[in-house]
């Protein structure tokens, strides 16, 4: 499992956690040497790049204050660990490892350079006091691509290239089906598992295999741009979603991407880098969402009607102000099983230990 070495050196966003007995730093640092670790190359329109754009705000909100440094193309599993040591020995005050699969890696140098800061994204475990987790409510964002989905799609047919089956991607296509069956009783849902958080090759033969199967609307939960050029050689027949980046790369605007969620890690580096410099630095678990600026939602093209536009827009902000969950009771699970009443909301440990479908979903979740 995978997700993103040259060494190189937005808004604040509140935090949900503060880890109890955790306390601040006594005083700040007159210079902070950032590290970040990551699964891809930066050049891959998706995930690592949105990363490394945070990473370059970071330097760019604090000059000379910060130096950044880099490793890209670090697979999760002990190479992880072995790049986590290096940086760690070359001054790094601050570690950001951005893939779920360094959860462990980071954890275990974390106990061995307790005066270095290690802040693990989509990971739950803080084993030592020196880390810290945080993440975005992605689910948010797939939210507004279902409506989007349910309301274009033709042959009732759409789908979802899923990475690998933990609950930041079950959470997704759960999200992403629900909100198209809200607009379209009559959608069904086909999941094509590419094993593999960046492989282009791979992605495009997922998104092959779903237009093979009639599939005419895409979203993916992998981050190269290669479902996007999948669905461009249908000539309009299909759409999808730039995933992570924006994607808006002009021949594949207004169609096939349609829309996007974008990731915003800057205003959390900022903010981090930040708490070092001024001592407030202090554990943290974060899990923000569209209110909180993590999770924006890409322009809307022409290609999608002004109406469903106006109401995928209005669903963003419902969801940004508060007012609306995408994971509302009455939802029973895929066996038929109640899992949310009518009214409820789902709780947050529910969903960050998603390892079922939703009703109407076919298929299995691989093990």
């Amino acid at each position: 499992m995978q997700r993103r070495t040259i060494l190189k050196g937005g808004a604040a966003l509140g935090f949900a956690t503060m880890m109890g007995g955790k306390m601040a730093l006594a005083q700040g640092l007159e210079k902070v040497k950032a590290g970040f670790i990551y699964v891809g190359p930066i050049g891959d329109g998706g995930w690592t790049f949105q990363h490394h754009q945070g990473a370059l705000a970071v330097q760019a909100e604090y000059g000379d204050k910060v130096e950044i440094v880099w490793q890209e193309n670090v697979p999760e599993g002990a190479d992880a660990e072995r790049a986590l040591t290096q940086m760690a020995l070359s001054g790094c005050n601050i570690i950001f490892t951005t893939s779920f699969g360094y959860m462990d890696p980071t954890n275990a140098v974390a106990a061995k350079f307790p005066d270095v800061k290690f802040e693990h994204a989509t990971g739950y475990k803080r084993d030592s006091a020196n880390v810290s987790t945080y993440n975005a409510r992605f689910y948010e964002g797939r939210a507004i691509q279902g409506h989007i989905a349910g309301k274009m799609t033709k042959t009732n047919k759409i789908g979802y290239i899923g990475s690998f089956p933990i609950p930041e991607v079950i959470m997704g296509i759960n999200s992403y089906f629900l909100h198209a069956r809200k607009v379209n009783p009559d959608v069904e849902l086909s999941v094509v598992w590419a094993f593999t958080w960046f492989d282009p090759a791979k992605e495009a033969d997922a998104a092959k295999a779903l237009i093979d199967q009639d599939v005419d609307v895409i979203a993916s939960h992998t981050d190269s741009t290669a479902p996007l050029a999948e669905a461009a050689k249908t000539g309009g027949k299909v759409i999808g979603f730039g995933q992570a980046s924006d994607m808006a790369i002009p021949e594949y605007m207004p169609t096939p991407r349609v829309s996007s969620i974008i990731d915003n890690w800057a205003p959390y580096y900022i903010k981090r880098v930040g708490a070092l410099l001024d001592g407030t630095y202090a554990q943290v678990d974060v899990w923000e969402g569209i209110s909180g600026g993590e999770v924006q939602i890409g322009e809307i093209t022409e290609a999608v009607p002004a109406d469903v536009k106006a109401e995928a827009e209005a669903l963003r902000d419902a969801i940004g102000a508060g007012t609306y969950h995408p994971f509302t009771g009455p939802i029973n699970k895929q066996d038929g099983s109640a899992w949310l009443a009518e009214g409820v909301t789902a709780p947050d440990g529910d969903l960050l230990g998603m390892n079922f479908y939703v009703e109407g979903i076919t298929g299995d979740i691989p093990s």
